[in-house]
């Protein structure tokens, strides 16, 4: 999967579960241009408007790492968390210093493509 954030585009690894292909078959649909808040200064969520399969596990999260919560929200981790959770996938070449500096703060915009 492809995601764009002010204008970088990061390549993120998917996760092997039902929820990650789920989500892939949504993006074979077309991209997708979501708008994500700061939540706990730790992570960006934004609203899926659709409802996905769920593999809820226990998970300490890190930065870059891509949640699906609820089954309905989709979470970009740039900070530490644990919590039960579905793993997504895992954004790759960029460091959490990097990436809290993308995504900045307060509201953003991201667009998430399946290449």
């Amino acid at each position: 999967m492809k995601i764009t954030v002010n204008n970088r585009t990061i390549e993120a690894t998917m996760a092997d579960n039902s929820s990650a292909k789920a989500f892939l078959d949504w993006l074979d649909e077309g991209d997708q241009t979501l708008t994500l808040e700061d939540f706990e200064g730790m992570e960006k969520v934004g609203n899926l408007h659709k409802q996905f399969p769920t593999n809820d596990t226990p998970t300490n999260t890190e930065a870059g790492d891509l949640i699906l919560y609820q089954g309905n929200k989709f979470v970009m981790y740039y900070g530490h968390n644990s919590w039960n959770f579905t793993r997504l996938g895992k954004m790759e070449g960029i460091s959490a210093t990097e990436l809290k500096q993308l995504l900045g703060r307060g509201n953003v915009t991201v667009t998430l493509e399946h290449n």
